[in-house]
Formats: structure tokens, sequence, C-alpha cells
């Protein structure tokens, strides 16, 4: 299995940025093959209308992140909490990928928060990011509170419960993108899938 994983902070070494390390070591050590994004490097400038019309430019800079896409079987869609909101740099990358690259693949929502929050960006991806890309979200979804103080080589005591739940909780959701993965490409390669007659989700 190939897993691609976007990390969408907008701040390099970001806690989102760990979390993304973290789960691509487990399913590095699986056996599985990774792909990391991170969106805080500018690789993806701001999207505009002239990716649709085959702009020469967008080419250099799309083709070698949309390849990775194809390549693999599952997502890991990471983002911060920012304002309430899933991060912008997210946004972005939901404009330019598209059916091709993440059509029917499963898609497992990470939320990171550095206090109690989390909750809506789960519920702003799970609402807008999927119509025309068909990523599929699995129903479990995972937000990291206190993100400072969990997934650390050395946890604080207080934390130590907190932190041991998310590593099993991320070991247990990991297993069923998995499974998702498996089930997905049946769908994928099945033949009823049709982007000629019906492109755009409605």
């Amino acid at each position: 299995m190939k897993y691609s994983i976007i990390c969408g902070s907008h701040r390099p070494n970001s806690q989102s940025l760990k979390t993304a390390k973290y789960i691509e070591k487990i399913l590095l050590e699986q056996g599985d093959a990774t792909y990391l994004l991170d969106l805080s490097d500018g690789q993806l400038p701001q999207w505009d209308e002239s990716f649709w019309n085959a702009d020469p430019k967008w080419e250099k800079i799309w083709a070698p992140v949309a390849n990775q896409l194809k390549s693999s079987d599952a997502l890991v869609v990471i983002s911060p909490e920012y304002h309430g909101m899933a991060s912008a740099a997210l946004k972005n990358f939901f404009l330019f990928a598209g059916k091709d690259e993440i059509g029917h693949k499963p898609g497992l929502i990470v939320a990171v928060s550095s206090g109690m929050g989390g909750s809506y960006p789960v519920a702003e991806l799970r609402m807008s990011s999927y119509k025309n890309t068909r990523i599929c979200y699995l129903p479990e979804h995972l937000i990291l509170r206190n993100s400072e103080h969990i997934l650390n080589e050395k946890t604080e005591e207080k934390f130590l419960e907190e932190d041991r739940y998310m590593r099993e909780r991320i070991g247990y959701t990991l297993n069923l993108l998995q499974e998702y993965a498996r089930a997905l490409k049946l769908v994928r390669e099945s033949g009823v899938v049709d982007y000629t007659k019906f492109p755009n989700g409605m």
C-alpha cells in the first residue's frame, strides 16, 4: 500500500508536521510506501484559473505531486485549526487535487489543536472538499488535542494517559484506513466509475 500524507500547516516544524512524521513512521514500519507533502514549504502556490487552461507553468509545479497522488491508495489529510477553520493551504490543495488523483480513494482526516479544539476542521473538510475530488473520508477521524504535549519522545507525567490513548487510537485508525484502501481499490477497478459522463459531483 502507498499512502499520501498531506500536512496542511503553514508553519515550518509545526505540530501538524510532527503528527505527519509520526504517522509516516508507523506506515513505513508496517512496510508501506509513503509520500509526505508539506504545504508549509510553498511548493504549491495559490491556485488560479489558468490551471484549468493547461497553462504550462502548472506542469512543473503540479505534475510531480499529481503523480504521487495517483500512485497512492489512500490519503491522510492533516489540518491545524486556524480561527476555527481548516487551513488555507489545505483548501488550496483541494483546488488542485481532483478525481484523477484522489477520486474514490479513502481519506483519513486528522485535526491538530494546541488546546481543546480541533472539531471544526473535521466538519469543514467533510462538508466542502469531497464534491469534485470524490475523496471518500472514513467515518472515523482523529483529533489531536494538546498537541504540543503528545507524540513526543518524552511525555510529561500529566499527559501520559492522553499520549498512550492517542498512539493507540492512531494505530487503530490506520488499520481501518488500510482496509478501506483495499476495498475502494476494487471500486475503482470495477468499471462502474464514469468520469466522462459525470465529471463533477452534485
